[in-house]
């Protein structure tokens, strides 16, 4: 048997939460003493990328009809190949469309935003995210046949290199009944939610000529850049950046807000980063009670002094 995981690719390039869906099968392969099956669909990236991950065995499904993304079309496509008790995809936007689909297809349980390697296999326990990321619980699965998600950058892309072969399959799934209104797209940016680093900013800017100095200090900690959703209704930014609640979720290892309050519903879309740091000049700005670190003062002041000391830091 093999634990099947779902390798994400956007036109043709994995993303890091592939690499990081396939570490965490084969965590679980590795428990029950399997292999680990990827699958990804019309990807153009070699498969090399994914047997340094673990995975010993990649099926490269060919359908010209699964070019555009239909949830309904790829887990059709995943219920024909995916064969294993386990299925693994990664928490992105369109893995977590897919997952659910597949779930009700293939009548398996469904385990979404998993952050650590399962307590056990058999039954299936793991820890996850819960409550909008504000708490965590242990679920379990009944059954046998469960599809788990992982949450980004919580388990990791963690090298574990194996020999691995290459199947291509040839399919041909309807695709007409879905009409695809949004789809992310790679565009050469660092990905908001994939970032292990993101800086974001609010109304504090004061206007969108000053976020000169929220992308320089992206760009020296090789960070992406993000914004609170008052910033992007008002056009400040791009919608693509908001995050909170009704924006991305993200989990990033470092985030760095600077002049956003926290309202509770910007907190909903960051509280599962690792470490927060504040940067307000309201001490009593309700965001410093979420954040590891805080610094009342002039962001004017505080970022490019902060900008210039990493730069030095780095040489």
């Amino acid at each position: 048997m093999a634990v099947f995981v779902y390798a994400e690719n956007i036109n043709g390039i994995y993303k890091k939460a592939a690499f990081e869906a396939v570490s965490y099968a084969k965590a679980i392969a590795d428990q029950k003493g399997e292999t680990v099956t990827a699958v990804s669909f019309n990807p153009t990236d070699s498969s090399e990328l994914l047997y340094k991950y673990g995975a010993s065995q990649v099926i490269h499904v060919k359908d010209e009809g699964l070019k555009n993304f239909s949830a309904k079309a790829v887990a059709t496509a995943m219920g024909e190949v995916a064969e294993g008790n386990i299925i693994i995809f990664p928490h992105t936007t369109d893995a977590s469309s897919v997952a659910p689909m597949l779930a009700v297809m293939k009548d398996y349980a469904l385990i979404t935003n998993a952050v650590e390697a399962p307590e056990s296999t058999s039954p299936f326990q793991v820890k996850r995210r819960a409550f909008s990321g504000k708490g965590f619980m242990h679920a379990k699965a009944n059954g046998e046949k469960v599809i788990v998600t992982v949450s980004q950058n919580a388990f990791g892309a963690k090298e574990n290199p194996v020999s691995g072969t290459e199947e291509i399959k040839n399919l041909s799934i309807a695709n007409e009944d879905t009409k695809v209104l949004s789809h992310e797209q790679s565009s050469g940016k660092l990905d908001l939610k994939e970032a292990e680093i993101v800086v974001s900013a609010g109304r504090g800017m004061k206007g969108p000529e000053n976020w000169g100095m929220v992308e320089e200090l992206a760009e020296v900690l090789g960070a992406a850049t993000a914004c609170s959703k008052p910033v992007s209704d008002i056009g400040w930014r791009p919608h693509s950046e908001h995050v909170g609640q009704t924006g991305k979720a993200i989990a990033p290892n470092l985030y760095i807000a600077i002049g956003i309050s926290g309202a509770i519903q910007h907190l909903a879309g960051v509280n599962s980063s690792k470490t927060i740091v504040v940067i307000n000049n309201d001490a009593e700005a309700p965001f410093f009670k979420s954040a590891d670190y805080g610094v009342v003062g002039d962001a004017f002041q505080i970022v490019p002094e902060l900008t210039k000391k990493i730069k030095a830091l780095k040489g």
